[in-house]
């Protein structure tokens, strides 16, 4: 339809302009934020315009839904100072009909949040993370010390004095079997294990069990395999935002069955699906605003947005850390934030001048 490529050749060159000074805004934001450790670090400007680089995709994240949002407040207003909405009314084209290439703008652009964020945004951010830890802190450790977790539905209980990343090694390993109803069955102790494959191997283990009503020991045969892969042990250091979707579902999975807490991961990993949908929402609420600002459009847009914007970023805060206390369930934590704007959106929607 003409009116529909019309609107779209308002919108886009003001969408594109809006991306990238709010782009340009966040990065200089993470920029400014960390300096003082680049420069205690005595970091090169050649380094902290790497970091920078990768954090271009995640930036593009955070300023995808405020540029859809002040694009488009800023088109309609536009279009009404000029009385070009007077006209499409009175041609009786119904605003509903009128906003939605609007609202098709807003659906493509959660599909696409949502597939960029786990095929480009994950992996760069984590490389950024990774370069900033290694420049800053070159003595940063993936070591764990002192780790305890259960697995096999709580059956095995597994003590370890020092897991070392780099030599992919246990040391002071202490492994618990208990029988189905919570019973001592047997103890495992070894000076050291090693990551051979996909299972470890132990140096100079003992196993204690009992015989005869007596506890014994005997040295370790290998009948039972102990194949917990390394990356459970220094779980302290993996975040939900750095894995794609199915990592984050094996990461979430390995925490509920160690019995460790998981209600933090689990929010972050419900907020990976809700967050998307903010372009929607604040699509929403931009066709709400069409022809309410006749002067002042390009001043009144940008409050605007960055105001809705403000709003929604805070009560998304606020709900996803009363769920990470376990105040609230986490897939609330995530999606009230969501719900609660899509349905003042449709509220003020209806009370839209047509």
């Amino acid at each position: 339809m003409i009116l529909d490529r019309y609107i779209l050749k308002q919108f886009l060159p003001v969408f594109f302009v809006s991306i990238l000074m709010f782009v340009s805004l966040v990065i200089l934001i993470d920029l400014f934020t960390n300096l003082w450790r680049y420069l205690n670090s005595d970091m090169s400007f050649r380094n902290m315009m790497s970091i920078s680089l990768y954090y271009v995709p995640k930036s593009i994240s955070y300023a995808l839904p405020i540029s859809l949002l002040f694009a488009t407040a800023y088109t309609l207003g536009d279009l009404c100072s000029k009385n070009e909405l007077t006209a499409v009314f009175s041609s009786g084209i119904p605003y509903r009909r009128f906003i939605l290439p609007f609202l098709l703008l807003g659906i493509f652009a959660s599909v696409f949040s949502f597939f960029f964020e786990d095929i480009v945004v994950i992996p760069t951010f984590r490389e950024k993370n990774n370069l900033s830890r290694s420049l800053v802190n070159p003595n940063f450790s993936k070591n764990e010390a002192n780790v305890v977790f259960r697995t096999n539905n709580g059956q095995t209980i597994y003590s370890v004095d020092l897991y070392n990343d780099d030599t992919k090694s246990l040391t002071g390993v202490i492994i618990v079997e208990q029988t189905p109803d919570g019973k001592f069955s047997s103890l495992l102790r070894a000076q050291r294990a090693d990551w051979n494959d996909n299972r470890w191997e132990f140096r100079n283990a003992l196993v204690y069990s009992w015989v005869d009503d007596i506890l014994r020991s005997h040295p370790y045969d290998g009948k039972i395999v102990y194949n917990e892969h390394p990356d459970v042990f220094k779980r302290n250091a993996v975040a939900v935002e750095e894995l794609p979707i199915k990592d984050a579902v094996l990461f979430i999975r390995d925490l509920k069955e160690t019995g460790l807490p998981y209600t933090a991961a689990q929010t972050d990993f419900y907020h990976r699906f809700s967050f998307p949908i903010a372009s929607m929402v604040v699509i929403l609420f931009s066709v709400t605003m069409g022809g309410r600002f006749r002067k002042n459009i390009l001043l009144m847009s940008l409050l605007t947005s960055l105001g809705i914007s403000v709003v929604f970023y805070i009560m998304e805060m606020i709900t996803m850390m009363m769920a990470k206390l376990d105040y609230i369930p986490p897939m609330l934590g995530a999606w009230i934030p969501v719900i609660t704007f899509i349905t003042g959106g449709l509220f003020l929607l209806r009370s839209t001048k047509t």
